[in-house]
C-alpha cells in the first residue's frame, strides 16, 4: 500500500474513533471498547475496498456490509458519517429518542445500513442469506460481515458457517474482531471457541489470521480472499479500546460511557495522535 494512502486511512480511522467517543459520551451509554477495536477494519472496507456510493445508498450492485456484533454500532455510525452517508453532527444524537441513530443498526432509517442487527449470531446468518441470493440470481456484489469473538459462542454462528461452506459462498468474507474480551471477562474465562481457524476450516471456509490494526495486512487478506472459491474468515487480532489509553484491554469499557473528564482525556489523546499523523511527511 502506498504510504500516502495508508496515512489517509490512519487519519480517517482516528476521526472515526473520535466520532465513537463523541457519540457514546453524548448518549451516556453505548459500547466504546468493541467499537474502537474494529474501527480500522470497517474504515478500510468503506474507504478503500467496498463498492458503495453515499449518494445512492441503495444502489443495486453495491457491496453489502453486516455488523453482526451490532452493539458496536457507534463505530459503524462514525464510519458512515465520515464517508458522507449523513452529517457527522448526527453522532451527538446517539440513542436519543428522536434520533435515527439508536443503540443498534437500523436498516429502515439509517442511510448505508444494509441489515438491522443486535441479537448476536443473527447478523452472520443474514450475511449468508445475502451471499446466497447473489449467487442464485447472478449478482456480482460481495458481502462483508464483522463478528465479535464472544459472539462465536452463539450456536447460530456455526449453523451459518456450516451452510455457507456447504454452498461455497465465495462472495462472503467475515472478519472476526478478536480482541479477547467480552462483557463478562476474557474469552477464555467465559467460553472460548478456540481454535477459531480450525473450526471455520472444518466448515469448509478459508481462514487468514492478521493484525486487525494493520492496514497492509487487512488489504493483503482481502486480496487473498478473492483468490479462493469458498467463504473466507479473517481472524483479526485487535485491542479492545484501541487508541484510548484507559480503555485499552479494559473489560469495564465494553458497555460504559466516559464521564466529562474521561471524555476530555480520550478526545485529547485522539487529537494528539491525529495531529502527530498530520505533521508527518509521507
Amino acid at each position: 500500500m502506498e504510504a500516502s494512502v495508508k496515512k489517509e486511512l490512519q487519519i480517517t480511522a482516528l476521526k472515526v474513533r473520535m466520532g465513537i467517543i463523541e457519540g457514546v459520551h453524548s448518549a451516556k451509554a453505548g459500547h466504546p471498547g468493541g467499537s474502537l477495536s474494529c474501527a480500522d477494519i470497517i474504515t478500510y472496507l468503506y474507504f478503500k475496498h467496498m463498492n458503495i456510493d453515499p449518494l445512492n445508498p441503495k444502489k443495486a450492485d453495491r457491496d453489502r456490509f453486516v455488523l453482526s456484533k451490532g452493539h458496536s454500532a457507534p463505530c459503524l455510525y462514525a464510519v458512515l458519517a465520515e464517508r458522507g452517508f449523513f452529517k457527522t453532527e448526527l453522532l451527538k444524537t446517539l440513542r436519543k429518542p428522536d434520533s435515527i441513530l439508536q443503540g443498534h443498526p437500523d436498516m429502515k432509517h439509517i442511510p448505508g445500513v444494509d441489515m438491522s442487527t443486535g441479537s448476536l449470531g443473527q447478523g452472520i446468518s443474514c450475511a449468508v442469506g445475502m451471499a446466497l441470493s447473489a449467487k442464485h440470481f447472478g449478482d456480482k456484489f460481495n458481502v462483508y460481515a464483522v463478528l465479535g469473538d464472544g459472539e462465536l459462542e452463539e450456536g447460530q454462528v456455526w449453523e451459518a458457517a456450516m451452510f455457507a461452506g456447504n454452498k461455497g459462498l465465495s462472495n462472503l468474507t467475515a472478519f472476526i474482531d478478536y480482541n479477547n474480551l467480552q462483557i463478562d471477562g476474557t474469552i477464555e474465562e467465559v467460553n472460548s471457541a478456540a481454535p477459531i481457524d480450525k473450526k471455520f476450516e472444518a466448515f469448509k471456509w478459508h481462514t487468514i489470521v492478521i493484525d486487525g490494526h494493520d492496514f497492509d495486512q487487512i488489504e493483503a487478506a482481502l486480496a487473498e480472499a478473492k483468490t479462493v472459491d469458498k467463504p473466507v474468515a479473517i481472524i483479526a487480532k485487535t485491542t479492545k479500546g484501541k487508541c484510548v489509553s484507559y480503555m485499552e484491554n479494559a473489560v469495564n469499557w465494553h458497555g460504559a460511557a466516559p464521564n466529562d473528564e474521561l471524555y476530555e482525556q480520550a478526545m485529547t489523546e485522539l487529537k494528539a495522535q491525529l495531529d502527530e499523523l498530520q505533521k508527518q511527511g509521507v
